[in-house]
């Protein structure tokens, strides 16, 4: 065999070795290889969180959301990461699901796997203040807290937690075998310093106040398919946010919410948007669509579509009035 020929099949052979390998850090990473070889996908994007059907139902009906030609998705874990820009911004959103756990393990896989600058967070909630929230309005909180974690106390502990049963006994208050539970903080993690205990969780000052000053005069829609709104909605800022993996119907619970944390809506997903975001020190923001009030009739699928499509909206505009993220490979 000639040295052109060994030198030609030892080329082919190293070529060989290489795909391979390429291909196994592919499968090990389904990111890597986008990230590398296409330069619309590796760069800096926003993060575009929601949690339910009726959610992406509101972003794609828009229409403003346009998926890239060549990379429009990556599958992690189970779950869908969609690349794309909306109304010409360049995000990445992922539709987490409901609960905590889902929520932040979502939030966690966006930041780790992919160039993302902050997390807009759009979703559902309840409201606890019929005063200030009703179906069809849009929240912007200024903090949010997890309410549903409890320690639960002994029957007749001398420590007694904010939520006493009995005092919801009925007809009377009175005693209860159920004793009290006291509301718990969490650990809050950070990159760059010690762990701490937290209860609420503010949401990032910069973007907070962005939302306020963009929003104030934002139009909101109002009918849905037949179903309207009994009043023009309104986008809320300020209020406090409860989250807890149950839902709260009952208006008792969501009374003593109101009364105990002033808390003004429950949902099931802000305050893992929160924990995840601040524990990467990236900066985040909420809105939330307000569907129902706890303890109230339950509403329609239309109303329901309306306060996310709201909270969308209110979403929308925000991305639009911040900067442009810029490429990383320019």
């Amino acid at each position: 065999m000639s040295r052109i020929n060994m030198a030609v099949l030892l080329v082919l052979g190293l070529l060989l070795v290489t795909a391979k390998q390429s291909t196994q850090m592919s499968l090990r990473n389904p990111t890597s290889e986008i990230e590398t070889s296409n330069c619309k996908v590796a760069f800096l994007r926003l993060g575009l969180v929601l949690t339910s059907d009726n959610n992406e139902k509101a972003l794609m009906d828009s229409g403003l959301f346009e998926p890239d030609s060549e990379n429009p998705h990556v599958d992690i874990a189970g779950r869908r990461f969609h690349v794309g820009t909306l109304n010409k911004t360049p995000i990445m959103y992922v539709k987490s699901g409901t609960h905590s756990v889902n929520v932040a393990t979502a939030v966690q896989t966006l930041l780790l796997k992919f160039p993302i600058s902050g997390i807009i967070f759009f979703g559902s909630s309840g409201s606890l203040d019929e005063d200030m929230l009703v179906p069809g309005d849009v929240a912007v909180p200024k903090a949010v807290a997890f309410t549903g974690v409890w320690e639960w106390k002994k029957f007749r502990s001398e420590n007694k937690g904010k939520l006493v049963f009995g005092d919801f006994n009925y007809p009377e208050n009175g005693e209860n075998l159920l004793g009290t539970a006291e509301h718990q903080k969490i650990d809050l993690f950070s990159t760059s310093e010690e762990s701490k205990e937290v209860f609420w969780l503010p949401i990032s000052s910069s973007w907070y106040e962005a939302a306020t000053e963009e929003l104030k005069d934002l139009k909101l829609k109002k009918c849905h398919s037949g179903t309207c709104l009994p009043g023009t909605p309104k986008v809320v800022f300020g209020s406090k946010a409860s989250t807890s993996d149950f839902y709260v119907k009952n208006k008792a619970y969501g009374d003593f919410l109101l009364e105990k944390f002033n808390a003004s809506t429950a949902d099931s997903a802000s305050a893992s948007v929160a924990l995840t975001t601040l524990s990467n020190e990236k900066i985040f923001v909420v809105f939330q669509g307000v569907s129902n009030v706890a303890g109230g009739k339950s509403s329609n699928s239309g109303t329901k579509y309306i306060a996310s499509y709201n909270a969308f909206l209110a979403a929308t505009k925000f991305i639009n009035s911040i900067p442009t993220p810029r490429l990383a490979c320019e």
